[in-house]
C-alpha cells in the first residue's frame, strides 16, 4: 500500500521541473502614430550555437476577401507557407524581396493553395499581381519564438527556456526595429516602444 506514494513523491519534482522551465515572456508593444497597436511580431533573436528545425506542419497564408488573412505571418527559417486562394476570383502571390528570391507563384483560382518555402531570415512583402491593392507580409526569423500583437498591441510567447536573449521587434509601418535585451525568469514581462 506505500508503493503508490513513492511514485507520487517522485512524479511531483519532475512536474515542477518541466512548468520551471517553461517559461513565458509577455507584454504590450505600443506603436507612436498608429491607430492601434496589431501587427507587430515581437521575437527572441539569433542563439549563437543553436539552430532550429523547420517545422513539419505548413502554416496558411489567406488570401480571402481581397485581404491577406493574416496580414502579417512570422514563421521560423525554413518554414514552408501554404499560399491559399478562398475567394472566387483568379489570385496571384509574389514578392519583390531578393531575401526570398524575388519569387512569383502564378494565379490560381478558389478552393486551391500553392506552397513556398523561406529558406532564410527575411521581411517578404507579399503582392496580388490581378489585385494591387492587396499586400500582407511573412515575416522570417531565426528562432522558434515568436508572436503578433493584437490590437491592443499585448503579445505572449509561451514555452520559452529561461536566461538572457535578444529580443526583436518589427512592424509593418516602421523602417528600424525595435526591442533590446531581456532576461527571463519564469513569467516575465517586457514592454516595447515603437517610434518612428
Amino acid at each position: 500500500m506505500r508503493f503508490p506514494r513513492v511514485l507520487v513523491c517522485i512524479a511531483l519534482p519532475l512536474a515542477a521541473a518541466s512548468v520551471a522551465y517553461a517559461g513565458e515572456l509577455k507584454g504590450v508593444v505600443t506603436a507612436a502614430g498608429m491607430k492601434d497597436n496589431a501587427d507587430a511580431v515581437v521575437y527572441v533573436d539569433a542563439i549563437a550555437g543553436k539552430a532550429f528545425p523547420a517545422p513539419t506542419t505548413h502554416p496558411k497564408m489567406d488570401q480571402k476577401n481581397l485581404l491577406f488573412a493574416p496580414h502579417v505571418l512570422p514563421v521560423l527559417v525554413g518554414t514552408t507557407v501554404d499560399f491559399v486562394n478562398s475567394d472566387a476570383v483568379l489570385h496571384n502571390v509574389f514578392s519583390p524581396d531578393k531575401c526570398c528570391e524575388q519569387f512569383n507563384l502564378g494565379s490560381w483560382p478558389q478552393g486551391q493553395s500553392r506552397p513556398y518555402t523561406f529558406k532564410a531570415r527575411c521581411v517578404a512583402t507579399l503582392l496580388c499581381k490581378v489585385h494591387p491593392e492587396m499586400e500582407g507580409f511573412i515575416v522570417v526569423v531565426p528562432t522558434p519564438w515568436f508572436a503578433v500583437t493584437d490590437k491592443t498591441g499585448a503579445y505572449s510567447i509561451k514555452d520559452l527556456p529561461d536566461g538572457s536573449y535578444a529580443v526583436k521587434v518589427w512592424h509593418p509601418k516602421f523602417k528600424a526595429e525595435g526591442g533590446g535585451p531581456v532576461t527571463l525568469a519564469g513569467v516575465t514581462s517586457a514592454n516595447f516602444a515603437m517610434k518612428k
